[in-house]
C-alpha cells in the first residue's frame, strides 16, 4: 500500500520536506556536537556564510543554478517512468560541447551570437549522450540505470582523453584547454549590474541563472499544459494503457531521456562558460548525483526543485565558510554534516511519511 497517496497535497509537498529537514538538522547537530563542537554556532555560521552578505548569496544562487539543472533533469525523466542517475555523464558531455564550439567559433563569433550557440551546443551534446542509453532500453532491453551508470564513466574517459591528447595547449603542463574569446564567456552577473549602475560584489554567479530560470517554466509547461508532455507522463504512470490508447512507449523514453540529457548538459554553460572559461577536469563534481537528493526532495517538481536547490546551495558555500570560522572544524566534517541532511531531507524522504499517513486517517476518521 502507498501510504503517501494518502496525505492531502500540502503535506506531501510542504510539511514533510520541512519535517525531514528538520529531522536531518538535528542529527547533524548531534554529529557536530559529538566532535566537540557548538551545533548552533555552526548553523549561524552556515547560514550567515550562504545569506549573510551579497557575496555569499552569489556564491548560493550559483551552486544552486547548477543543482536546479541537474534536479530538473531528474524529474522529467522521472515523470517518463525512468531513473536517469546520469546527469553527471551528461553534464561532462555538455561542458565539452560548450568548449568544442567556444574554441572553434569564439574567436570569430560576436557573443549575441556566440552565446546562444553555446547554449544549443550544451543541451544537445547532453541530449544525444542521453539518447543513447534511452534507445538502449527501448530498442534492447537494457536497464536505463545501468547504462546511465556506465556512461558516466565513459563521458569522465572521454573527457579525460579529449583534454589531454587533443584540446590542451601544446607546451601547457595543466590538463585544461585554452582560455575561450571573450565573447564565449558568460557574463558574471556584477558585471551585467555594472552596466545599469549597480554595483555587486564579485561572484561566479552569471547569467546561467537566467537560463535556469526559464528551464524551470519550461519543464512546468512541458509536463503538465503540453500534449507531449501529457504522453510522456502517461507512459510513465502505465505504459501498457498508453500504448493501448495509442501512445508510442518507445519514443516517449527517447523524450523523456533526451529532454532530461539536455537539461543535465546546461550545467555546462554555468561551469564551462560562466565560470571557468575553459574545459577543465571533473568540473561536475558531483551535482549530477547531488541532483537526485534536490529532486526527491522537491517532489519531481520545478517549484520544489528550486527551493531544494537553494537550500544545498546553503548547504555547499555555507559549509565552506563553517570550515574557514570555526577551528577544529575540517571539511571532512562539514561533509558529513552535508552528507547527513542529504540523506535525511532527500534519499530517505518518504521515511516519514507513513507516520503523517496514520495520524491524517486518524483525523479523517
Amino acid at each position: 500500500m502507498n501510504q503517501p497517496l494518502n496525505l492531502p497535497r500540502w503535506v506531501d509537498v510542504g510539511l514533510l520536506p520541512l519535517w525531514n529537514l528538520f529531522i536531518a538538522l538535528v542529527v547533524a547537530g548531534l554529529v557536530v556536537l559529538a566532535i566537540g563542537q557548538s551545533p548552533m554556532q555552526a548553523l549561524v555560521t552556515l547560514v550567515q556564510g550562504a545569506l549573510g552578505s551579497a557575496r555569499g548569496l552569489g556564491y548560493t544562487l550559483y551552486y544552486a543554478t547548477t543543482f536546479t539543472f541537474t534536479g530538473l533533469a531528474v524529474a522529467v525523466a522521472y515523470h517518463g517512468g525512468l531513473f536517469n542517475i546520469g546527469g553527471e555523464g551528461q553534464a561532462t558531455i555538455g561542458g565539452l560541447g560548450v568548449a568544442l564550439t567556444a574554441l572553434a567559433f569564439g574567436p570569430h563569433l560576436p557573443a549575441p551570437i556566440m552565446l546562444p550557440l553555446l547554449v544549443i551546443a550544451a543541451a544537445v551534446a547532453g541530449m544525444l549522450w542521453a539518447a543513447i542509453p534511452a534507445w538502449l532500453q527501448a530498442w534492447r532491453g537494457s536497464h536505463i540505470v545501468i547504462t546511465t551508470i556506465m556512461f558516466n564513466f565513459l563521458a569522465a574517459s572521454l573527457n579525460v582523453y579529449l583534454l589531454v591528447n587533443w584540446l590542451r595547449p601544446a607546451g601547457g603542463m595543466a590538463v585544461e584547454s585554452a582560455e575561450f574569446a571573450e565573447s564565449a564567456r558568460m557574463p558574471a552577473l556584477h558585471e551585467l549590474a555594472a552596466k545599469f549602475g549597480i554595483e555587486l560584489p564579485s561572484s561566479p554567479l552569471n547569467a546561467s541563472l537566467f537560463i535556469a530560470i526559464a528551464a524551470c517554466f519550461f519543464v512546468t509547461w512541458f509536463l503538465w499544459r503540453s500534449r507531449a508532455g501529457y504522453a510522456m507522463r502517461a507512459v510513465g504512470s502505465a505504459p501498457r494503457a498508453a500504448h493501448y490508447a495509442g501512445i508510442r512507449p518507445r519514443m516517449q523514453v527517447l523524450i523523456a531521456m533526451g529532454l532530461s540529457g539536455a537539461l543535465a548538459g546546461l550545467v555546462g554553460v554555468n561551469e564551462i562558460a560562466g565560470v571557468q572559461g575553459k574545459l577543465t577536469l571533473d568540473f561536475v563534481a558531483g551535482a549530477g548525483f547531488t541532483g537526485i537528493a534536490v529532486a526527491l526532495m522537491g517532489r519531481n517538481h520545478p517549484i520544489g526543485i528550486v527551493l531544494a536547490s537553494l537550500l544545498f546551495g546553503v548547504l555547499y558555500q555555507g559549509g565552506v565558510e563553517v570550515s574557514f570560522d570555526m577551528p577544529g572544524f575540517t571539511r571532512e566534517m562539514v561533509t558529513t554534516a552535508q552528507g547527513l541532511i542529504v540523506l535525511f531531507a532527500g534519499a530517505m524522504s518518504m521515511v516519514s511519511a507513513p507516520l503523517f499517513a496514520r495520524i491524517f486517517a486518524r483525523r479523517a476518521a
